[in-house]
């Protein structure tokens, strides 16, 4: 394995002169696989009984069934629900320890196999709960604050709304506590520096207009693309991001117990709680975040397939560099090709988890809506109508799978020049690129593109009706048909973005792809708002976080602690 003390010669012999990024980069990989390993064994790990945890992994894989989410996005999720049963659930009944909380946490994060078991240093525990110190007394602020608010309101209406946003702002907050432990478990020093490459590069290449930068932070902007582009950060991760900018001391407030100062700080963050998140909210909702994030995603492409060339084999990918730049382009297109299979096969995976949350929610859809709707307004059954109706959904996400195609040669050519554009030096752009306010069309003008999109959708709709009421259709299996269409129409475009995140080339243009966009984009779109809708009223989510959840982990604790009474016992003897 190669020093990163050689970058300086390398470079010095080579005609291809490695940035100072990329210097960064290849150090950082080269230090990250290079770690001495330091001897563990003496050191206590949290290990769990592995028959409860198949249990309860079987039970995380069933409970993720039925509410679809980004795989990366499983183990976040995950703590952020462990901690609302923690912490708004039984801590009505009891108060709330932060080292219990961290000890369960943990605890059920090995059993559900988000961590590996007997690998996690009981220390962590510790270290957990001096983070969770300080949310436990922020949600205490929060909570007595507008507690107070709420008994000094009369009207009944002002006390729901109260109400509402105490909720919403507690919720925020734990999701804030999920993101900050899942960055303690999961902390990547490569990533970051991949991070603060892609903002060197893109704040020498992007700038904003005079207008645009009265209004316009381009750095919070930037990074928060870059976030959400290369590190797949979702809205409560960007939330985290922005939370930290604001209060650059509340990480540091993990390093010991709160203090005087301390509290008197979390105090004061509470009583400006709901304004630290509205702007927040408006950053992450800034209109210009979708020009930055068309000129980011390719960049964030480059970085990672520059990434994973150099990890193959540091020394080997010097050696190529030396030799010349074909052969540096030529192992950028073998991580380009086994990364087009790899996204490849993640689709199909991504395809059967979408298709069994269809499933379920289709067949409980039949069983307690479709076939008693039917039989209620006296409408005759058709078992083909509602076997069409049951395995269309899983057909049509079938076929957009198995029609997406990976990218081409075209398409790695261009990776490959984009990659060299971030490695060497005197490549990439010469002049930074402009961005402008985005600019408002007239009410004219955008009424009637909105009425031209409405009439798509109509004449979409009305085909598909009077087809499906060709086959003997009755109404309320035509409404569920529709409902599951678009549904399904979005989730394919969910599935298969991975796939299409690696494609970097323009899209071509012809008289196909603007019908789609005309007809079939309407139903899309119509999909997307009936997922957000769903998903905040999902009662498969609510029979198992309310119903199932609180006592199958009871039952768990009881379980494990039984295994180890009864191993106790065995040693004993």
């Amino acid at each position: 394995m190669v020093s990163p003390n050689l970058v300086k010669r390398l470079d010095s012999e080579n005609k291809l002169e490695l940035n100072d990024n990329a210097k960064r980069l290849f150090q950082a990989i080269y230090k990250q696989q290079n770690l001495s390993e330091e001897t563990e064994k003496d050191i206590p790990k949290i290990r769990v009984s592995s028959l409860i945890s198949r249990l309860a992994f079987f039970y995380e894989k069933v409970r993720n069934a039925v509410d679809y989410e980004e795989e990366h996005l499983l183990r976040k999720n995950a703590i952020a629900r462990i901690l609302r049963r923690q912490i708004l659930i039984e801590g009505v009944l009891k108060d709330s320890d932060s080292l219990k909380i961290s000890e369960h946490l943990l605890v059920e994060l090995i059993r559900g196999s988000y961590l590996s078991n007997n690998s996690v240093p009981e220390a962590k525990i510790q270290e957990l709960a001096l983070m969770l110190d300080k949310y436990i007394y922020l949600k205490n602020e929060i909570n007595s604050r507008l507690n107070s608010e709420l008994n000094l309101k009369t009207d009944i209406n002002k006390a729901k709304d109260l109400i509402n946003k105490k909720n919403n702002l507690i919720h925020w907050l734990i999701s804030l506590a999920a993101c900050e432990i899942e960055n303690n478990l999961a902390p990547d020093p490569v990533n970051r520096v991949i991070v603060h490459n892609l903002f060197s590069t893109l704040s020498a290449n992007i700038s904003l207009s005079e207008t645009a930068a009265k209004e316009i932070n381009l750095d919070i902007q930037l990074y928060l693309s870059i976030s959400r582009k290369f590190l797949k950060f979702d809205s409560d991760m960007l939330g985290f991001v922005l939370f930290k900018y604001y209060n650059s001391d509340w990480v540091n407030l993990n390093d010991r117990r709160l203090t005087e100062e301390d509290l008197a700080k979390i105090k004061e963050i509470g009583l400006n709680f709901e304004n630290i998140k509205n702007l927040i909210d408006n950053q992450i909702k800034q209109p210009i975040r979708k020009q930055l994030d068309r000129i980011v995603r390719p960049y964030a492409l480059y970085a990672s397939i520059l990434a994973e060339t150099i990890a193959q084999n540091p020394t080997e990918i010097y050696r190529k560099m030396q030799k010349d730049e074909n052969s540096f382009a030529a192992a950028i297109r073998q991580v380009c090709e086994k990364k087009y299979n790899k996204a490849r096969h993640r689709l199909w995976r991504a395809a059967i988890r979408s298709i069994i949350y269809i499933f379920l929610t289709k067949s409980i859809f039949v069983l307690l809506i479709e076939v008693p709707s039917i039989k209620f307004f006296g409408e005759p059954m058709n078992y083909s109508t509602l076997a069409i109706n049951i395995s269309f959904p899983v057909v049509l996400l079938f076929i957009i799978v198995a029609l997406t195609r990976k990218p081409g040669k075209e398409n790695t050519d261009k990776i490959v020049s984009g990659v060299e554009d971030l490695t060497f030096v005197g490549k990439g752009r010469k002049r930074p690129l402009v961005i402008r306010k985005p600019a408002r069309r007239g009410w004219l003008r955008d009424g009637i593109y909105k009425l031209i999109y409405g009439a798509a959708f109509v004449v979409s709709i009305y085909y598909i009706i009077k087809l499906l009421t060709l086959i003997d259709f009755t109404w309320v299996s035509v409404i569920i048909f529709l409902f599951f269409l678009a549904l399904v129409s979005f989730f394919s475009i969910r599935t298969t973005a991975e796939i299409k995140e690696l494609i970097v080339l323009d899209r071509r243009e012809n008289i196909l792809t603007f019908l789609l966009d005309l007809f079939y984009m309407p139903i899309i779109l119509a999909g997307r708002w009936l997922s957000e809708s769903f998903s905040k009223i999902n009662i498969f989510i609510f029979f198992f976080d309310f119903i199932i959840e609180s006592p199958f982990k009871v039952l768990m604790e009881i379980a494990d602690d039984w295994t180890k009474y009864v191993r106790e016992r065995r040693d004993n003897l």
